[in-house]
C-alpha cells in the first residue's frame, strides 16, 4: 500500500513537471545549443538581452509567455538566452570571445559579432541549421510579430522573399 501511494505521488509529480515544461520556453545557453547543433542540427533563435533592459523584461513577461510562441520555439528551434554583457568567456569554432569593458558597462564579443556591433536590446538573432545567420531583428516584439519572424526563418522564406513581403502573405 505504501509503495502504491509513493508510486502515485511520483507519477503526479512527473506529470506536473512535464506540464510546467510545456508552459515555458526551453532556454539553453550558447554552449548547450552549439553542442546540440553538432549532433542534431536545428534552427537557432538567440534572445540577446541585458539585465537592465526594461523591454527585455517586458518580452519575458508577455511575448515569451504566450503558448503559441512557447510551442513554436520549443518545437522548431534551439532557443538561447544570451546576456550581451556577460563576463564569462565563450570558446566557439576555435576562437575565444570575451567581455570587453567599455564605458560604464561593456559588451561580450560574441554578442557584438552576432549583432554586427549594433548593441541595442532586446535583439533577436536567427541562425539556420548550418549556423549561418539568417537575420538580426532588433526591438520589442508582440506575439504576432515574433511568430511571423519565427515562421519566416524556419520555413526558409528568407531565400525567396524579404520579411515584409512574407508578413503580408500571412495577414
Amino acid at each position: 500500500m505504501r509503495n502504491s501511494i509513493l508510486f502515485i505521488l511520483f507519477a503526479c509529480l512527473s506529470l506536473h513537471i512535464s506540464a510546467q515544461d510545456a508552459d515555458a520556453i526551453n532556454w539553453l545557453s550558447w554552449e548547450e545549443a552549439a553542442a546540440k547543433m553538432e549532433t542534431e542540427p536545428k534552427n537557432m533563435f538567440i534572445d540577446m538581452y541585458t539585465d537592465w533592459c526594461g523591454w527585455c523584461k517586458k518580452m519575458d513577461s508577455s511575448t515569451f509567455k504566450d503558448p503559441a510562441v512557447i510551442k513554436y520555439l520549443n518545437d522548431n528551434y534551439y532557443a538561447v538566452k544570451f546576456d550581451a554583457e556577460q563576463k564569462k568567456p565563450i570558446t566557439y569554432q576555435g576562437f575565444e570571445f570575451k567581455f570587453v569593458q567599455k564605458g560604464r558597462r561593456g559588451y561580450h564579443q560574441l554578442a557584438h559579432s552576432m549583432l554586427n556591433g549594433r548593441m541595442g536590446y532586446p535583439a533577436f538573432v536567427y541562425f539556420n541549421q548550418d549556423m549561418e545567420r539568417i537575420m538580426i531583428s532588433p526591438g520589442f516584439k508582440k506575439v504576432d510579430q515574433i511568430l511571423g519572424e519565427l515562421e519566416f526563418a524556419k520555413e526558409d522564406k528568407y531565400k525567396t522573399m524579404d520579411l515584409e513581403e512574407f508578413l503580408k502573405t500571412r495577414a
